[in-house]
C-alpha cells in the first residue's frame, strides 16, 4: 500500500488547524489544479513555494522510510533523511520521483537563509500553493539557524525558496531492484541512484538473444516501471533508462540469468556530473 504524504480528509485537517494553529502533517485542504512545472524556469532561478513536515522530528518521513516513489531505506546513504514528498508539479505522476531541489527558509526569524538539498521520494496529495514541499523531520530541521530546528518546526508552515539542481550521489552506479512479485512473464524494476535529472522518464528492456530488440516498459507507480509478457522472459536482461532531458544510459545484462524477485542490482554505469 503507497503511504499518501500528509492525507488527511478536509474535516480533519479543519479542526487540526483550529486546534493547533499550525499544520504539521496537514497538507491542505483541497487540489490546487497546478501548472506544469518548468523545470528550465527553476533552474535559472529560485521560485517560491510552502514547506510543511511529516513523519518524526529527526526522522525521514514514513514509517517505513520509503513513500510514493518506492525508494527505500531513505534514511541512509545516499538520502540520508535529506527527502520531501512534492506536489503534483513536482512529483509529476512519479516521473519526479528521484529529482533534487536546493531549498531555502524564509520569512521565519529561525530560518538559516541556507539551501539545503532534498531529493523527491513521495508525493504530496494535499498541497497548500502551486508549489509545496513536505518535508522530511529532518530537512525540515536542517533549514533552522544552529540550536533552532525545534523552533522552525513549530511553526508548522513555512516559505521557502527552491531551485532544481542535479543529482549527485557519489560512489554509487544506477541500480535496479526487483520488486516483489516478479515472475518469468512479468518483471517490475524500481530504477534509482540516477545523477544529474535524477528522474526516469522512460524504461525499455532487451532480453538475452541476438536478434532481441528493445521492449518499452510502463510505468507502474512511483519509480517502478513494468513489463507484462505474453511469454517467458529470458535472461539476462538489459536496461535502458531516459531521463527528463532526453539523456540515455544502457545497463548491459545488468539482472542476471539467476534473477530473483525482492533483489537488487547494481549496474555498472552511471550519468556524468
Amino acid at each position: 500500500m503507497v503511504r499518501k504524504c500528509g492525507v488527511v480528509y478536509y474535516q480533519l485537517l479543519v479542526l487540526c488547524c483550529l486546534l493547533h494553529g499550525r499544520l504539521q502533517g496537514c497538507n491542505g485542504a483541497a487540489d490546487m489544479g497546478v501548472a506544469a512545472y518548468n523545470e528550465s524556469a527553476a533552474a535559472a532561478a529560485w521560485s517560491n513555494a510552502k514547506a510543511t513536515w511529516y513523519g518524526q522530528p529527526n526522522g525521514a518521513g514514513p514509517a517505513d522510510n520509503g513513500g510514493a516513489c518506492g525508494f527505500k531505506q531513505v534514511n541512509q546513504y545516499p538520502f540520508m533523511g535529506m527527502t520531501s514528498c512534492g506536489n503534483q508539479p513536482l512529483y509529476k505522476g512519479g516521473k519526479g520521483c528521484g529529482s533534487c531541489y536546493r531549498v531555502r527558509c524564509t520569512g521565519h526569524a529561525a530560518c538559516s537563509g541556507n539551501a539545503q538539498t532534498v531529493t523527491i521520494t513521495d508525493m504530496n496529495y494535499y498541497p497548500l500553493s502551486l508549489y509545496h514541499f513536505d518535508l522530511s523531520g529532518t530537512a525540515f530541521g536542517r533549514l533552522a539557524k544552529p540550536g533552532r530546528a525545534d523552533e522552525l518546526r513549530r511553526a508548522g508552515i513555512i516559505d521557502v525558496q527552491f531551485a532544481r539542481v542535479p543529482c549527485e550521489f557519489p560512489g554509487l552506479k544506477v541500480g535496479f531492484h526487483v520488486e516483489e512479485g516478479s515472475s518469468p512473464v512479468y518483471l517490475a524494476v524500481l530504477v534509482e541512484y540516477e545523477n544529474g535529472d535524477g528522474d526516469v522518464a522512460q524504461v525499455d528492456l532487451r532480453e538475452a538473444g541476438a536478434a532481441a530488440g528493445w521492449t518499452a516498459m510502463r510505468e507502474s507507480w512511483g519509480s517502478v516501471w513494468r513489463l507484462d509478457s505474453n511469454h517467458r522472459l529470458r535472461a539476462p536482461f538489459s536496461i535502458r533508462i531516459r531521463s527528463d532531458s532526453g539523456k540515455t544510459l544502457v545497463a548491459p545484462n545488468v539482472i542476471p540469468l539467476n534473477w530473483r524477485p525482492n533483489t537488487f542490482y547494481r549496474s555498472f554505469v552511471q550519468y556524468s556530473s
